[in-house]
């Protein structure tokens, strides 16, 4: 099959898979703007609706600010392309990923990181600490993942599956941090949330001062704090607005 050009990839998809696009480059795009790459090593992926099956994940070797709707590869759980695509993709990138999608159903968007604040908090012995507003949002669903070299091995998934279980954020040790979420949205909203609870852990630790800690009554009920927060709508209440700034500043993610 011969790779198709940029433009003929919308004529190839779907409207739904379309704007899904759209949806996923404007992430890897806002993850760029608020410096949470690692030049092009890391991924967020994408579950496309339907029972195939199949994902959208970066071209490997892009910046995250070169990524375009008709540039994400559609790949199947093995990480083979089921469009063909001018851009390498990374399968062993993919296997944190693709454990992560098999094995909840309930998520389309997984997105991971490797900022310095995050793999800082990753390596500390009691992880997330309950001293921000931010992190009791965290604590109300997170769990951790300890570090077995770089994630290229099938044999890993079935022990970080268990350690993740329905938890939407997920600490990998010595790593950094991944989110997910029923919606591209949502997964962001959780990483924004995520990454600024460890960098007020890592600022507030330096202070060098016995820390003060939110009562653990108040991390029980804030899953109804954060419905109020949002009025319901988790991610998408903020979403709008993301694209609206990123729009202001460079709209070629829709391309």
């Amino acid at each position: 099959m011969n790779a198709a050009t940029q433009p003929e990839i919308q004529k190839l998809v779907s409207a739904e898979e379309w704007q899904l696009r759209v949806d996923l480059a404007a992430c890897y795009r806002l993850v760029a703007l608020y410096g949470w790459s690692d030049l092009v090593f890391t991924h967020i992926s994408a579950r496309i609706p339907g029972p195939e099956h199949h994902f959208l994940i970066n071209p490997y070797g892009l910046m995250f600010d070169e990524i375009t709707a008709s540039s994400l590869v559609k790949v199947d759980q093995q990480c083979n392309k089921i469009i063909d695509s001018p851009y390498p993709v990374n399968p062993a990138g993919f296997v944190i990923h693709s454990a992560v999608h098999a094995a909840r159903e309930d998520i389309q968007c997984v997105l991971h990181t490797h900022t310095k604040a995050g793999i800082a908090v990753s390596a500390q012995k009691n992880g997330v600490l309950p001293i921000s507003q931010q992190s009791t949002f965290v604590l109300a669903s997170l769990a951790y993942h300890d570090y077995e070299g770089v994630a290229f091995r099938d044999d890993e998934k079935p022990r970080l599956q268990a350690d993740m279980g329905s938890a939407n954020f997920l600490m990998l040790r010595n790593h950094g941090l991944l989110t997910c979420g029923k919606t591209i949205a949502d997964a962001f909203l959780s990483m924004y949330t995520f990454e600024n609870t460890c960098q007020i852990q890592i600022a507030a630790q330096s202070g060098g001062t016995e820390l003060t800690q939110v009562n653990p009554k108040i991390v029980e009920g804030v899953g109804q704090a954060m419905k109020v927060q949002t009025g319901g709508m988790g991610g998408q209440f903020v979403w709008p607005s993301l694209i609206r700034k990123l729009d202001r500043i460079d709209d070629s993610y829709k391309q």
